[in-house]
Parts: structure tokens; C-alpha cells; sequence
């Protein structure tokens, strides 16, 4: 059984390197995980306003994340955190009746600094520990790539043999985190 993950890919930029991550790991990890990257760049600015009556662009992108088994967030770091398109994407998200709530996730984040988007990653888990967020998080598995622009090639592939090591145990450990999941939500 294929485990299906919606991945929120955190940046608008066609070119971003979470995007090309993302698209990495869909293809190597296939055989068990059907990851599908999700785009916030035609998500609505979120009001109070809009909330009981929100455009169809909002209904699809939560819908879309309703659906799957489990969440990826591929998250840069703009100016110490999280791109404000991805903080509108979850206030959202925290108002879409617990679309995400115990919902296994994971994180993964890369930049072209050296922390690659460590600061970004805290404010992103202190945001989704919101009780109307609180997917369940794949503890101890912290993915910040740093220098990414030097570990893909000119096809967006990673070539980095230490992080390529690093991403298939971290992805080993989330499909394990995610069935024992699945079996304690059953029992």
C-alpha cells in the first residue's frame, strides 16, 4: 500500500529548490509513497471576512490536503521564517474543520545559507502546534539542507550522497512513524 502525501510546497518561485526536493523524493521514493506537490501561490489572502464563504481556490487546496494520508511541508526560510504565503496557506488550513489535525507529517527545508531554513522550521512547528493545526510530526527527523544550490544538478536532481543517505533514512522513519499511526488510530 502506497501511503498518500500531499506535499505544501512553502514557496511560490517555479524554481524553487523545496519544489525540485519534492520532486526528488516523488520519484525516488514511488515504489512507496504517492507524493503530489501542492501549490499555495492561488490560495486567497485569508480574512475573517472570506472564512464562512471562502473562493474556490481555497476549497480545492484544502480539500486537496483532506485527502491524503499524510503532509509533507517543503519549507524555505525567507528573512528568519516561513514565507507568508505558507502562514496564509495554514490559517487557512486551521480553519477547514481539522484537515491536518493528527495527520502524520514531516519536514523537510533547504536554502542556500548553511542552516538550510533551520530558523523557518521552528516557527513553522510552533505555527502548526496550534490545536487547529496539530498534525502529528515525525519527531527527531529534522531535514534542514544547506547550500542546496551545491548538492542538485542542472536537472534539479540531489547528488549529494550524504544528504541522499540522510533523506532515505528520514523517509524510513516516517513510513515506520506513519503505521504505527495508523494502527494505534485503529485500536
Amino acid at each position: 500500500m502506497k501511503i498518500t502525501v500531499k506535499a505544501i510546497i512553502g514557496s511560490t518561485s517555479p524554481t524553487s529548490n523545496n519544489l525540485k526536493l519534492v520532486e526528488y523524493l516523488r520519484k525516488k521514493y514511488a515504489d512507496r509513497l504517492e507524493i503530489t506537490p501542492v501549490f499555495i501561490n492561488d490560495v486567497d489572502m485569508f480574512s475573517v471576512e472570506k472564512e464562512s464563504d471562502p473562493s474556490e481556490n481555497v476549497k480545492e487546496f484544502m480539500e486537496n490536503v483532506r485527502e491524503s494520508d499524510a503532509v509533507l511541508f517543503a519549507v524555505p526560510e525567507y528573512n528568519f521564517s516561513i514565507p507568508g504565503a505558507l502562514k496564509n496557506a495554514l490559517d487557512w488550513l486551521s480553519r477547514s474543520n481539522f484537515a491536518i489535525k493528527d495527520k502524520p507529517a514531516f519536514i523537510i527545508g533547504s536554502s542556500m545559507g548553511v542552516l538550510g531554513s533551520v530558523r523557518a522550521q521552528i516557527h513553522l512547528r510552533e505555527i502548526l502546534s496550534n490545536p487547529m493545526l496539530s498534525p502529528a510530526l515525525l519527531p527527531n527527523n529534522e531535514v534542514y539542507i544547506g547550500s542546496v544550490h551545491e548538492k542538485l544538478n542542472d536537472k534539479g536532481e540531489l547528488i549529494d550522497q550524504g544528504t541522499i543517505d540522510f533523506l532515505d533514512m528520514v523517509v524510513n522513519n516516517f513510513i515506520e512513524f506513519y503505521e504505527k499511526n495508523r494502527v494505534a488510530a485503529q485500536v
